[in-house]
């Protein structure tokens, strides 16, 4: 039998869970109000009048289907840099010893932990003394150097769970290192390599402090919202643009889930 005392921590517990889901998810609503606001310039509360024209308006407007364009190219390139880099320097770490391995791993975390203005301020000093004009190649170069970090963590805490017996047997059964990698390594470290790409695409897409230094004259998607937003011309239009990639970015995340969850019941999917 539950005591009063056990009740009040029940319901203390609910209180503060449905406190913290509101603080979390809250703005959200108001962005999809706004989003339907007349008012063109500022977010007032509650607003003047309710309309769908913004939708239309942002429809039609390129230079927010140029800067979705170049955000998705970005973080895209980004995260098959970042993967790849990621997985063989895990791969080369994770179980070897050698006199300087602490001081490389913490090279390559380095960037992460780094204020943003701080990388981007030495990739674009970098940039001039390399004589490197900046442009779309110098934006994804920014985005690599904290997306590698963040697969790179994933793939080695995973590589540390796979057993050296699987390696050694699918070495001693004759298979070559491709096919070791392919049928054993793999499966064993896929979800791994699911969440960091997932979670190096968001950092990619919605990244604006590195970007401001090497993008140049190049405008990606939160560039593009920050400058309407000190500028505002139609504030609710950028509020269209929030809920359109609230909705696009949903679908990943709702596969994801379902893969890691289908994997659970194979070889190496367990989480």
């Amino acid at each position: 039998m539950h005591s009063k005392a056990d009740t009040r921590a029940t319901l203390s517990l609910r209180l503060a869970t449905w406190g913290g889901m509101l603080f979390l998810h809250l703005p959200f609503l108001f962005i999809l109000l706004y989003a339907f606001s007349t008012e063109e310039k500022s977010y007032q509360f509650p607003p003047p009048g309710l309309t769908t024209k913004w939708f239309a308006v942002a429809f039609g407007r390129q230079d927010i289907w140029d800067a979705i364009s170049l955000s998705l190219r970005v973080a895209s390139v980004s995260t098959i840099i970042s993967l790849t880099l990621g997985t063989l320097a895990a791969a080369a770490l994770y179980k070897r010893r050698f006199f300087g391995k602490e001081a490389i791993s913490l090279l390559i975390i380095l960037p992460i932990a780094l204020p943003g203005v701080i990388t981007g301020i030495s990739l674009r000093s970098a940039f001039h003394l390399l004589h490197i004009p900046f442009s779309t190649w110098t934006i994804v170069l920014g985005h690599a150097t904290f997306c590698i970090v963040v697969v790179y963590n994933n793939a080695v805490a995973r590589f540390r769970r796979v057993s050296g017996s699987q390696i050694e047997a699918s070495m001693d059964l004759g298979a070559d290192g491709f096919q070791t990698f392919r049928h054993v390594v793999l499966p064993n470290i896929a979800t791994a390599l699911l969440a960091g790409g997932m979670l190096a695409f968001a950092l990619s897409f919605d990244e604006v402090i590195v970007t401001t230094f090497t993008a140049g004259q190049e405008t990606t998607l939160p560039i593009w919202m920050l400058t309407e937003l000190i500028r505002p011309r139609q504030r609710p239009v950028t509020n269209v643009v929030a809920i359109f990639i609230m909705a696009i970015t949903f679908i990943p995340i709702l596969l994801a889930y379902y893969w890691i969850r289908d994997g659970e019941d194979v070889e190496g999917g367990s989480k």
